[in-house]
């Protein structure tokens, strides 16, 4: 903690993401839809985007922000027709010139105009020399092969044991793991970092360090520490979702873009803790509190607690729908307390039921929670005796959890006490964590534990962000209930928009076991529940503003590969009235990917992020080929940006700039 303490030391008040201001509305219309907001029922700020569609239908994921074959879609009207390489350099050329003759003031950062087409090879490589220039074209050559990629993993072996280390770790230091990774230690990562930030981009980052087990030891550890020790007892209204099933329990079947933690024992969850505060650290002390470290709950802790809390949050949205009807998160239904009585008054004067309704969570407008979380992630509470409910028929206090075994509860307190330790880690060096998404069997428990943290360190400010995946059909309606949550709670929300990393896997595993496929139909479906809720977001956000209410108790982060949905992004921004400088917006994409999204974007003065993965080469083998994988499936997007980089190399051909040296003179906002 000492070292905590003199890192936070290093923290300046320059280009904090998410603080506090404000602006004021003048104007007649804005003071009514501001009274409205105030005055009216969650009921209505609740369903107000339900039939919000957004302008554009058409256009990312824990780890990886798209999901395999996804494509470029037409560009909207704002944005100009794609250019030819030759007409590209031209432009370029032009551009440059103008800058040149055109510099910032003095004593101002350097910002750039955005060209919204994202064609600008200078603009997208100018923080690169033109090694690296080659050695990126190299690597999406190499990308485009599909049976090199098909069989990446088993090259690397191969090489590396026909080289040897010394040389097999410099051959991927000039290429795959120069490209996407950057950098073995916290130390050697901190050039990068400079160099990103000194061109407007920041971190998130990530220690991509992976496990390469066997399919069958994957298996093992996943079917062993998912079920209890009492046994996996499906009970009468189980949910067969929420329990392991051997088919699937290697959860890297079909996902090629996110990480996956195998629960070993509780020294390996400690270890990952120690390893996430560490990359706090390194943020902190590189970026000046405006970093990000990516974290994963599966790494903290057994997955079967994950798995049993997810089912007891299911169990308790039917157990809400049979007695009150409707259908959702229980705030939803905006029930009091006395709603509540009254479907319990035949029960009598039932001192069980008295001491259940006492345990409630709700506020003036009705019911949040039928169980008291903040006591579930702050105290001692035992998961058996609390998640419990009356039978509306008999009184009788019905389990809507299996016996937890008192070994296993401990786990539960250990795990909650790691994700408790690197939250407060991250706000005493002001640097924020994003909690990743991961499988829908995992998420609800995923999603309600990181509201909690949200609700105990983000009071003056967001630190704590979930990530929701738009590929799910319930997205929206999620990201509706937590957002009520937040402004009812009155803590500062933060999200993390992506498309999602485990849509096959996902689709596969419900119809393999029998339950409805949470995934959206089709590739546009997944494009406009991403707009729909990213529209709704920024609705809100507009309406703090004109209230003279702090807009920054809303932060989203755009993370996306796909230009389409950041352009869409920009024109809502415009459109409603939301700047850069608001600070309430944030775009990311992976190191060493769409290069020519991130830096414009950062360089024109928007809060632009690259996710930055380090860790020893032969300890990134596993997320060197899962990038590679990744790549094969999003060819085109690939082929823009090859047509990109070819540009620019020529275009320092051709101007004797062979010796290029990046010098960037961006602040980032």
């Amino acid at each position: 903690m000492a070292l905590l303490r003199s890192l936070s030391i290093q923290r300046t008040a320059i280009g904090l993401v998410y603080g506090r201001n404000s602006s004021k509305s003048s104007n007649s219309v804005a003071v009514a839809a501001c009274r409205s907001f105030h005055q009216r029922g969650s009921k209505t700020t609740s369903t107000a985007g339900e039939g919000a569609t957004s302008e554009s239908t058409r256009g990312v994921n824990g780890a990886r922000f798209l999901h395999s074959g996804e494509r470029p879609l037409q560009a909207s009207a704002l944005v100009q027709p794609d250019l030819v390489a030759g007409d590209t350099v031209k432009r370029s050329m032009k551009q440059e010139s103008s800058q040149e003759k055109n510099p910032s003031p003095a004593g101002s950062p350097q910002r750039d105009p955005l060209d919204v087409s994202f064609n600008d090879p200078i603009a997208a490589f100018k923080s690169k020399t033109t090694g690296e220039l080659i050695r990126a074209y190299l690597v999406y050559m190499i990308c485009s092969s599909e049976k090199l990629v098909e069989h990446n993993m088993t090259l690397m072996k191969w090489s590396k044991n026909v080289l040897g280390q010394r040389l097999f770790t410099a051959l991927m230091k000039a290429t795959f793991y120069g490209h996407f990774v950057a950098g073995e230690d916290q130390i050697k990562i901190i050039p990068t970092l400079e160099r990103l930030r000194s061109f407007g981009v920041k971190p998130i980052l990530d220690y991509s360090v992976e496990e390469d087990i066997t399919q069958e030891e994957a298996e093992k550890r996943e079917v062993e520490s998912s079920v209890s020790s009492a046994g996996d007892k499906k009970e009468e209204g189980s949910m067969p979702q929420y329990h392991v099933d051997k088919s699937f329990a290697d959860r890297r079947y079909k996902v090629s873009s996110a990480r996956t933690y195998f629960y070993l024992n509780e020294a390996t969850c400690e270890r990952n803790m120690e390893i996430f505060i560490k990359c706090l650290e390194a943020v902190s002390g590189a970026t000046f509190g405006t970093g990000i470290t990516a974290i994963k709950l599966t790494a903290l802790g057994r997955p079967q607690l994950l798995l049993q809390l997810s089912e007891v949050i299911m169990r308790t949205r039917k157990y809400m729908e049979d007695m009150v009807g409707g259908q959702g998160n229980v705030l939803t239904h905006h029930k009091t307390i006395k709603d509540l009585e009254k479907y319990y008054a035949t029960l009598g004067d039932n001192k069980d039921v008295k001491e259940f309704l006492n345990n409630v969570t709700s506020d003036k407008e009705g019911i949040l929670h039928l169980f008291p979380w903040s006591g579930i992630v702050d105290e001692d509470s035992q998961l058996s005796d609390t998640f419990r409910v009356p039978d509306p028929q008999t009184g009788q206090m019905r389990r809507l959890i299996s016996q937890i075994p008192p070994k296993e509860e401990e786990m539960f307190r250990n795990m909650i006490r790691r994700l408790n330790t690197i939250v407060k880690a991250a706000a005493d060096l002001d640097v924020r964590i994003m909690v990743d998404a991961e499988q829908t069997y995992f998420q609800p428990a995923i999603s309600r534990i990181t509201l909690e943290m949200m609700r105990k360190y983000n009071k003056d400010k967001a630190i704590v962000f979930n990530t929701y995946q738009c590929y799910l059909r319930e997205t929206f309606r999620e990201v509706n209930t937590d957002l009520e949550q937040a402004k009812r709670q009155n803590f500062y929300f933060g999200a993390k928009l992506v498309r999602g990393a485990y849509m096959d896997q996902e689709r596969d595993r419900a119809k393999s076991l029998g339950y409805p496929d949470p995934v959206n139909p089709t590739f546009e479906a997944t494009t406009e529940m991403y707009h729909k809720t990213l529209s709704e977001c920024l609705r809100r956000i507009k309406l703090m503003k004109d209230c003279d209410d702090d807009a920054r108790k809303i932060g989203i982060m755009v993370a996306s590969h796909n230009e389409d949905t950041v352009r869409f992004a920009i024109q809502q921004m415009k459109e409603i009235g939301i700047s850069p400088e608001d600070k309430v917006i944030c775009f990311g994409q992976l190191l060493g990917m769409c290069d020519y999204i991130t830096f414009p974007l950062g360089q024109a003065g928007y809060s632009a992020y690259k996710y930055i993965p380090y860790g020893p080469v032969e300890e990134v083998l596993p997320y060197l080929s899962r990038r590679a994988q990744e790549n094969k499936g999003v060819l085109k997007k690939i082929k823009k940006e090859k047509r990109l980089l070819l540009s620019e190399i020529r275009r320092r051909l051709m101007r004797g700039q062979l010796f290029y040296k990046p010098k960037g003179n961006y602040v980032p906002i």
